[in-house]
């Protein structure tokens, strides 16, 4: 995946069994999303031009919390109105992958908040390695 994202896990963040909450997985996915595409000067105000469709998470091993972790990130499709992007996520220390998952976003008018197009530059942008 062309892309990473260090982040860092919250003591906070394990739930009463002791390992990471399933919905902190989809906060990691989000700060790298914002990494990815704040990097890539896509954000206007910090918005994101899209709105999360869907996600699908493959737990494979149990995270932490109070970990630095790697997040890596690839578009994987790119459609008319929509993309597809995969995560994965790795504790930085030994290299365990905690998590592997994808996301299907789609883009919006930001005036009337309905499905739109994606501009040449932001397809562009998004398509390159």
């Amino acid at each position: 995946m062309g892309f990473r994202a260090r982040l860092r896990t919250r003591w906070s963040d394990e739930d009463t069994q002791g390992v990471l909450n399933n919905a902190v997985y989809l906060t990691l996915f989000e700060e790298a999303r914002f990494a990815y595409f704040s990097g890539l000067g896509l954000l206007d105000a910090n918005h994101f031009p899209f709105v999360l469709a869907q996600t699908n998470v493959v737990y494979l091993a149990p995270g932490r919390g109070g970990r630095e972790v790697e997040v890596e990130l690839a578009t994987t499709q790119v459609g008319s109105t929509s993309f597809t992007q995969a995560y994965r996520v790795r504790e930085v220390v030994n290299g365990e992958v905690w998590c592997e998952g994808e996301a299907r976003l789609v883009c919006v008018d930001p005036r009337s908040g309905r499905k739109a197009p994606m501009s040449a530059d932001f397809r562009k942008a998004i398509s390159s390695p």
